[in-house]
């Protein structure tokens, strides 16, 4: 497993195996919309900022010709990505100083994850948090997203691990706090934050993780999987804390976390029935941790 992973990493082919799992999360949480399945086109209007999850309250409306071009840029549903990411980018040069700034930033984090524009996202990201620093939903993409796309030869890669340590950590103190929006109900208000929980634990997990530290790592991945209402949508999560179980000597505790990653389809089922098979001999050969 040791060498498999050193292949990986080194190929590029471990981040890009975790950003698969990080864009299918992105794609379940929507743009504030908290169910499993994308809602109709029709209801997509006033959606993401009646339910975006935030303390943060707007500025009055600057004009009505802004308030008309916010209102086609909410409109668009979130399945014509392109075209949404086209309107967005219009209205952000067009209105620099608007008052839906952070909102159309938050839509734009979403929609760059999904097509896979990592850097365009984070820059997004962080210009939507430095407006509206307790929208939880984009702290937790940025915190789990950036590790995910980390690699050891990036430019400021101590500096982006940081940056992922901070945002996890304030979606986590942040989520409880925030209160339901009147356009969710009790149902969906309750699977958006335990969704915004699992993704913060995770980035914070994997911030541990890329730091070698792994017995810290394998909490905030468990705490992830024990909050996330859909863990099968993301196999990645079982498969980064069964490596840190092994790396502890948490042979046990490896087997079932790769055989839970194995069971999931997807590009990871094979890497992880082979991690399962290995942790048992390992288990079966070397002392095992205490629990």
């Amino acid at each position: 497993m040791k060498v498999m992973l050193e292949k990986l990493m080194e190929a590029g082919a471990f981040a890009g195996l975790l950003l698969l799992g990080c864009v299918g999360v992105a794609a379940q949480s929507g743009s504030g919309q908290s169910q499993q399945n994308p809602p109709p086109a029709q209801q997509q209007t006033d959606k993401d900022k009646a339910n975006t999850l935030t303390l943060d309250t707007p500025a009055p409306p600057v004009n009505a010709e802004e308030d008309a071009a916010f209102k086609a840029f909410d409109a668009m549903p979130l399945t014509d990505g392109a075209k949404k990411i086209q309107s967005g980018e219009a209205f952000v040069q067009k209105y620099p100083q608007s008052r839906y700034l952070a909102p159309v930033y938050s839509n734009l984090v979403k929609l760059y994850l999904q097509a896979n524009e990592i850097q365009k996202m984070q820059d997004a990201g962080e210009k939507d948090v430095a407006l509206a620093p307790n929208d939880v939903q984009t702290l937790a993409i940025l915190g789990q997203t950036l590790p995910r796309a980390w690699s050891s030869s990036m430019p400021n890669a101590a500096q982006q691990l940081d940056k992922a340590e901070k945002f996890s950590k304030s979606a986590i103190e942040l989520t409880p706090t925030i209160a339901k929006p009147d356009a969710m109900t009790d149902a969906q208000f309750s699977l958006a934050k335990n969704q915004t929980l699992a993704m913060a634990h995770s980035g914070l997990g994997l911030v541990y993780f890329r730091r070698g530290k792994y017995d810290a790592a394998i909490p905030e991945f468990e705490e992830s999987t024990k909050v996330d209402p859909n863990p099968d949508a993301d196999p990645v999560t079982f498969y980064v804390l069964a490596i840190a179980d092994e790396k502890t000597s948490h042979f046990d505790a490896a087997v079932a976390a790769f055989t839970k990653c194995a069971s999931i389809p997807g590009s990871l089922q094979p890497t992880c029935k082979n991690g399962a098979d290995e942790a048992k001999k390992l288990g079966a050969t070397q002392l095992s941790a205490p629990k």
